[in-house]
């Protein structure tokens, strides 16, 4: 008599549970809602709305996908679409909203029907008004489990190395008290090599792992067992948003070889940790000079550098929307030399989500001002509908070439210089602040006093953002 009753409550749970986590059966069902920039915007800003799905059946799917701005109903439908997915196949949609009529909190519904099943993904996002694009906010940061250089890390690698997986979710505990809500893991690979200077290949690559790789078995020497998992694993719970950084193989190395091994490790990442409701996009480590060229000396090696940038994002974007579609790819450039690529970003730009450039403040003599040079950057991205953003750099460089904090008066020279970035993440979280509640400094007393400064000014700007 008993075991009805038992099922009925079971039923009501799982119930509760949909309407609360919807998230926990998206994963498993393929579908995924992605909104580009995903937290805080302007309303100078026009919001990326993409949803993807995989047929991870053996029969053939009719799917219809449907996207309504904060109610399910006719008049709020923004996207609608039906569609044959074959076995295996995957499948995208993208739709741009302009957001100046949306201040406030604005909720996007993904509705995904298919043979009688009903599948719904909610996210929400808050526009507020302003007269540039810009928040004037750090709205994330990097994560670099290890620092990949001994000299500029001389002041938190023997901190860092001793972090546990609990230290790692308390670090990004206080990224969130920042509002600093997206991460990026900097590399989960170590493999100090440069393009043209090795003969690393996908079989005898002896980089080592910042997690339990099934790839290649060797690991940097850390006390945390699996930091990627730790960080993942307490973004979902504040709501964050984490780049995994697929990389290191070579330092600017984007031939066919670290191609094949991108998309080796890509896709062991998504199987490992693509449950996660944080996994929010790829992260490519290997970064390049904003020529795109690498400052070969050569006209035929500057054009082959340029072909291998292009043609390594068109083959790396396409096999990530294959096996988790909607979520974006990301590169960081230097920002100095852009007139040189000129010839290459539109190329690149077709098949890269987000480009997030650094180095603005220390342009060379010669060169374009920081200024001029994120102008021209920007020209580029609107043309070929990809996303700019800003990687800040929150450190200054001590004689001996090591990182120390910058000083948080030239940090809000930046934050208020650059007005076109629609999102500003900063280089980086580890080392350069510290949350005084974290069980362990990393890094030198300057970090602490950091954290404090840009705690004041963050209250400072939010506190006029809502007297708006």
């Amino acid at each position: 008599m008993k075991k009805p009753n038992m099922m009925k409550k079971l039923s009501v749970l799982v119930g509760m549970l949909w309407a609360i986590f919807p998230f926990a059966l998206m994963a498993k069902d393929g579908i995924t809602l992605t909104l580009i920039p995903p937290t805080t915007i302007t309303n100078k800003v026009d919001l990326d709305i993409r949803a993807g799905l995989k047929n991870e059946d053996a029969q053939l799917k009719q799917i219809e996908l449907s996207v309504y701005l904060h109610a399910e109903h006719a008049d709020n439908l923004l996207h609608y679409s039906k569609k044959l997915v074959a076995p295996g196949q995957a499948y995208e949609i993208k739709h741009v909203l302009p957001t100046h009529n949306l201040i406030g909190k604005n909720k996007i519904i993904l509705l995904v029907k298919e043979g009688g099943k009903t599948h719904r993904e909610i996210k929400e996002i808050e526009v507020i008004e302003s007269d540039i694009r810009s928040t004037r906010l750090i709205d994330g940061a990097w994560a670099g489990i290890y620092h990949w250089s001994e000299t500029e890390g001389k002041h938190w690698n023997t901190d860092i190395k001793k972090m546990t997986d609990e230290q790692w979710k308390e670090m990004v505990r206080g990224m969130h008290k920042l509002k600093m809500d997206i991460v990026v893991i900097q590399e989960v690979f170590r493999n100090e090599e440069y393009v043209g200077k090795h003969q690393t290949t996908v079989e005898n690559y002896q980089g080592k792992a910042f997690y339990p790789s099934e790839l290649y078995k060797e690991r940097v020497p850390i006390v945390a067992h699996d930091p990627v998992e730790a960080i993942l694993s307490e973004a979902d719970e504040l709501n964050m948003h984490v780049f995994v950084g697929v990389g290191m193989f070579a330092w600017f190395d984007f031939t066919s070889e670290s191609l094949e091994w991108h998309k080796k490790v890509a896709k062991e990442l998504w199987d490992k940790y693509g449950h996660h409701p944080s996994f929010y996009g790829f992260y490519v480590s290997e970064e390049s000079g904003g020529n795109l060229d690498n400052w070969e000396k050569t006209d035929a090696m500057r054009m082959q550098r340029k072909k291998e940038i292009v043609d390594f994002f068109r083959e790396f974007k396409a096999y990530c929307n294959d096996i988790a579609p909607a979520k974006p790819v990301m590169l960081a450039t230097n920002s100095m030399q852009v007139p040189l690529g000129v010839d290459t970003y539109p190329a690149l730009l077709q098949n890269l989500d987000i480009l997030c450039p650094f180095g603005f403040a220390r342009m060379p003599e010669g060169d374009l001002t920081g200024k001029e040079s994120a102008d021209l950057l920007q020209s580029l991205c609107d043309a070929q509908g990809a996303h700019l953003w800003f990687d800040l750099e929150t450190f200054l460089f001590n004689e001996d070439q090591s990182l120390y904090p910058r000083p948080m008066d030239e940090i809000i020279r930046d934050l208020n210089l650059f007005e076109n970035f629609e999102k500003i993440l900063c280089y980086q979280f580890p080392g350069v602040f510290n949350d005084p509640k974290m069980s362990i400094r990393v890094g030198e007393k300057r970090t602490l006093d950091l954290f404090r400064d840009y705690q004041r000014y963050l209250k400072k700007v939010t506190h006029m953002q809502k007297r708006q």
